[in-house]
């Protein structure tokens, strides 16, 4: 049989009785974020994801992918 235990949730903050309120390096924080939003308004955003895309997938497979263009610029070679 298991007892019931009734056991308040305990919890704290990182304020430890203090007002809780922001630190310098929070509101530094907050403003490059706000600076990055601003940017995903820009023109070229669409533009950037695309490329960040791109970068994912290409990145971890250069090897491959070097490998796939030498062979693709060879063949338009001997095509010509």
């Amino acid at each position: 049989m298991n007892p019931d235990l009734s056991i308040a949730p305990r919890w704290s903050t990182a304020a430890y009785g203090d007002p809780a309120d922001t630190s310098p390096g929070e509101l530094t924080a907050l403003g490059e974020h706000l600076h990055l939003c601003r940017g995903s308004q820009s023109r070229l955003f669409g533009l950037h994801c695309a490329v960040e895309r791109l970068n994912g997938v290409v990145a971890p497979r250069f090897i491959t992918t070097l490998l796939v263009v030498t062979m693709m610029i060879a063949a338009a070679l001997l095509v010509l």
